[in-house]
């Protein structure tokens, strides 16, 4: 059957026929046309471009249309390097990236050490540093700062918390890793200080420049605990279950905040006029629940920290 149709011959049209089937192909043509160019029910709304600027950017950045975020991307949830993508990503990142939006900015995250992280901001490395850095008096006399979250310190001990490490003051001869630079290094440093005092042996402690690398001490047993941000420990306990735990309960807690350089005010407000944006459209709040941070790390006002600033 199928070689008999295809040798058959074609019929002729009539021309009057081919005519009138030619119009009415011209006119459901034109038809179509007018429908796509007139009545606007039938055109599509428009999405809102979420890096439309809401916020003036500041006239001073280091590279034109970039924000330059300086981060220790070794503390995870809040930054770390993702190994699938290379890429900073975490908590932390994804607020200063919906910050810099706001001021129609690309973001440029440059990794650095903690222990040198705002001596390299003010001496213009970059524009900002996010980096779960506490709010201390030493450090508000060298920065200003956006406050954006609620952290303490905690213990991580291996499961079962074979020692029985509820405090750092309780660790006298034991041993302690902890991250290069940080508020927990000197607590430590205070509390071994106290130990010898009271006529005992110090804490031996391990100080790092990678946290990775400081709970990878633990998970190695070459030190007793680790002592970091509340969020931190929680993240390491959540990606490793049934190896680590909390020793005690959560101390200290302080508000962390967004570095900017002393006396810098249109950077300082720039940040803080987004950030109160963010805050207010839900973005602050999806973000903690896309990291499954506590609630209570939430900072419940919105202020900035500066002695140049009102």
């Amino acid at each position: 059957m199928r070689s008999f149709s295809a040798k058959r011959k074609a019929q002729r049209v009539p021309r009057p026929m081919l005519f009138l089937g030619a119009c009415v192909i011209l006119v459901l043509l034109l038809t179509a046309c007018g429908s796509t160019t007139t009545g606007s029910s039938s055109t599509p709304v428009p999405t809102p471009n979420a890096s439309t600027p809401t916020v003036t950017a500041p006239t001073d950045l280091i590279t034109p249309g970039t924000l330059t975020v300086g981060s220790d991307t070794t503390y995870p949830p809040q930054e770390y390097i993702d190994t699938k993508t290379g890429k900073a990503t975490g908590f932390d990142i994804d607020l200063i990236t919906a910050i810099a939006q706001r001021m129609g900015l690309q973001v440029n995250i440059v990794t650095t050490g903690f222990d040198t992280i705002i001596d390299s901001l003010s001496a213009k490395r970059f524009d900002v540093v996010i980096s779960a850095m506490t709010i201390n008096s030493d450090r508000e006399q060298k920065v200003d700062f956006v406050p954006y979250f609620n952290a303490g310190e905690s213990l991580l001990v291996q499961k079962g918390n074979p020692k029985n490490i509820t405090a750092i003051t309780g660790m006298c001869g034991m041993k302690l890793g902890v991250q290069d630079g940080t508020v927990e290094q000197t607590d430590a440093q205070t509390a071994s200080a106290a130990c010898q005092k009271a006529g005992k042996p110090a804490i031996a402690m391990t100080v790092l420049k990678d946290q990775t690398a400081v709970v990878q001490l633990l998970a190695t047993n070459r030190v007793d605990a680790t002592y970091q941000d509340s969020p931190v420990t929680d993240y390491y306990i959540l990606q490793n279950p049934g190896q680590f735990v909390v020793g005690g309960s959560v101390v200290n807690a302080a508000p962390e905040g967004i570095a900017v350089r002393k006396g810098d005010t249109s950077m300082l407000t720039a940040i803080q006029t987004s950030f109160n944006q963010l805050k207010a459209a839900g973005t602050y709040d999806a973000l903690f629940k896309k990291w499954s941070l506590d609630a209570e790390q939430k900072v419940s006002f919105i202020e900035r920290r500066s002695s140049a600033v009102a």
